[in-house]
């Protein structure tokens, strides 16, 4: 089985890249390996430069007709300092950011990759590695949804494969370690219509919670010192409420809503980063090339971001069939520099917030630059920027635009 492009993976990055490429009219294949997209817990922040992306795809009324949350400006407490970064101030029509489940975001992307006639969708495939022949990679192997091994070869393989990469292991590549100081807890509590709207966090009393407004629930982030989770759970289920409510107090009446830990999902925190994106016939993007902590909640729109600068270099050559090396090096050198900044940023605030507030005995003083964000209101509107819409924001190709 042959194809013009292989990509590993359907989360946002290869869903992505699928669709741009098969609006390029090029022959692309996207291997998922499970039978659908959902999984609970995943990113679900699509923010202003993604939203002018699904604008730009002719998919913007139809995002709209999803169930989601539009929330115009972020809440945080920092031992006691309210801070508030309003988006109301961006650039463009969308000043805001968006809340949607990912497997709704992931499922509009692919109904509309399956409009096109070159794109395929192979569910339940399971990748096991690459296709070597004479050092460059043709290809990958995959289990299909039978279990049967087969292999499909392609001019071009693009690995969009997360954080635990399939390809990225199986070709002996390890990226950079940047660390974390923390790892999250995932769970759901319930939300009553009097409750904070859109998206609030806290830090004090040495921990850090984030509350996201799911509607009905909300989705709950609570950061934890990295590697404590079995000592933790150990504890008992009343050590998270305890817990919980010592930053949060206001959800006092419901956290025990969470009966187990059981319903606690836990998100290993990694900063990491390949220092070579690509190999002879092979690409790696979004998480594959560079894990991203969940601060700013960035990770998708990165992933985007990279499909699309992406797909602009690798349509023309995809379509006459050889894709050189020096073509893949052009995307890491047009998406290296943003992936730097942000990756800068969050370690800054790894170390210097976060690794601070998780800390026994942390200081009841908020920090100083924490405080001067508090009191200067363009400080706050640059980092809305950050977050929304971040550096070097990417546009939809001609060749893609409906």
């Amino acid at each position: 089985m042959s194809t013009g492009c292989v990509i590993v993976g359907g989360g946002p990055a290869g869903m992505m890249l699928g669709l741009l490429l098969a609006r390029a009219g090029v022959h692309v294949t996207v291997l998922e390996k499970h039978a659908d997209f959902l999984r609970d817990f995943r990113g679900d922040t699509v923010h202003a430069s993604t939203l002018r992306l699904l604008d730009e795809l002719g998919l913007g009324d139809r995002f709209a007709a999803l169930p989601h949350r539009l929330i115009e400006s972020l809440r945080l407490s920092v031992q006691g300092v309210p801070v508030e970064v309003d988006l109301r101030h961006l650039p463009g029509a969308h000043q805001h950011i968006a809340l949607v489940p990912q497997w709704d975001f992931l499922e509009l992307l692919a109904d509309a990759a399956e409009r096109e006639p070159t794109f395929t969708l192979l569910r339940n495939s399971e990748v096991l590695g690459p296709v070597l022949r004479s050092g460059r990679v043709r290809g990958v192997r995959y289990r299909d949804e039978h279990g049967a091994e087969r292999e499909i070869h392609a001019p071009l393989t693009v690995a969009c494969d997360g954080r635990g990469s399939t390809l990225r292991s199986t070709m002996g590549l390890v990226p950079r370690s940047f660390g974390a100081p923390m790892d999250v807890w995932w769970f759901r509590v319930p939300r009553t219509e009097n409750d904070p709207a859109g998206l609030a966090g806290a830090m004090g009393a040495g921990h850090v919670a984030a509350m996201i407004d799911r509607g009905d629930y909300y989705q709950c982030a609570f950061v934890i010192p990295k590697g404590s989770d079995q000592r933790l759970r150990s504890e008992g289920i009343e050590s998270l409420h305890r817990r919980v409510t010592a930053v949060v107090p206001w959800i006092a009446d419901r956290i025990g809503s969470v009966q187990s830990f059981d319903e606690v999902k836990l998100l290993d925190v990694q900063l990491n980063r390949l220092r070579r994106w690509y190999a002879d016939g092979l690409l790696f993007i979004g998480d594959a090339a560079h894990a991203m902590s969940p601060v700013g909640g960035v990770g998708i729109n990165l992933a985007v971001a990279d499909a699309v600068a992406a797909a602009r270099l690798l349509a023309a050559p995809l379509r006459s069939g050889a894709v050189p090396t020096r073509r893949l090096r052009r995307i890491q050198a047009r998406r290296w520099l943003p992936t730097v900044l942000v990756q800068g940023v969050q370690k800054t605030v790894h170390n210097r917030v976060i690794a601070v507030a998780v800390t026994e005995g942390a200081p009841v003083r908020a920090p100083a630059a924490v405080r001067l964000v508090g009191r200067v209101a363009l400080l706050r509107r640059i980092i809305g920027y950050g977050v929304a819409i971040g550096p070097l924001p990417e546009h939809i190709p001609g060749f893609a635009r409906r």
